[in-house]
């Protein structure tokens, strides 16, 4: 048996580098994927192909922004009809700007907080009833290091990543009684095979010089993380921040 087998899973950012593994990393260890982005699937062929592979009855994918109200209800209700249940989620929409806070702007700083903090409460928000209805579930938001190591010029994003880890800590503790396990899995540097393949030679030394592994993490790496959060691998697991950073915190 597979780590999710017949598990109805949420994915948002679905488009992005973590979300595209995850939608294929998920979908062949047995689990029924829905996933949302802003932007058109068939910007990325390889994971459109999926849609044909697994057909609607695994694999389901919309195009909306996260942060609206409306979009998520209609998210939810489309899980409603077609599955019935919602057993996880996997939030990993985010936005940065990199500026110290005298450059930083109002519109940069509340864009900022909005696609990361805001966007975890709304998908959380409108998750949970449906979660707590199937009898329960895994909540997992996507924080980064950067959260709780300062880095120059991080000063938005680095903020709302730290929110998001007291978010889902309280979050965790205030639905525990319906069976709801919350966790925040917090990456280091990490890109697709092709992104790493094409980092600059200044990158790679940096890592080298930063994280006791040496090296950017491929996002199967860290989603294998995400994977067994969301399975009942992690059953006794809840309320906790997992580091999936090659040793760049320490």
């Amino acid at each position: 048996m597979n780590m999710l087998d017949n598990k109805v899973i949420l994915i948002t950012g679905g488009l992005g580098t973590l979300g595209r593994s995850a939608i294929k990393m998920f979908l062949d260890r047995g689990a029924i994927v829905y996933a949302c982005d802003r932007i058109q699937m068939d910007a990325y062929p390889a994971t459109q192909q999926l849609l044909y592979q697994y057909g609607e009855q695994k694999f389901r994918f919309m195009q909306a922004d996260v942060c609206e109200e409306s979009n998520m209800i209609s998210i939810i209700d489309e899980i409603e009809n077609a599955y019935g249940r919602l057993d996880g989620t996997y939030h990993t929409v985010h936005t940065n700007v990199w500026k110290p806070v005298l450059e930083l702007t109002l519109a940069e700083w509340e864009a900022t907080i909005r696609g990361t903090l805001t966007s975890t409460f709304v998908v959380n928000k409108y998750a949970l009833p449906l979660m707590i209805k199937s009898g329960g579930g895994s909540i997992v938001n996507t924080s980064s290091i950067l959260g709780q190591i300062p880095s120059k010029g991080c000063l938005a994003y680095g903020a709302g990543k730290a929110g998001i880890n007291q978010f889902t800590k309280v979050l965790a503790l205030d639905y525990a009684q319906y069976g709801i396990r919350a966790n925040v899995l917090v990456p280091g540097d990490f890109g697709s095979t092709e992104s790493l393949a094409a980092q600059s030679e200044q990158a790679k030394a940096a890592m080298k010089d930063n994280a006791m592994l040496g090296r950017s993490a491929n996002a199967d790496e860290i989603n294998e993380m995400a994977c067994f959060l969301l399975s009942d691998a992690s059953s006794y697991t809840t309320g906790a921040l997992f580091t999936v950073d090659g040793g760049f915190h320490l």
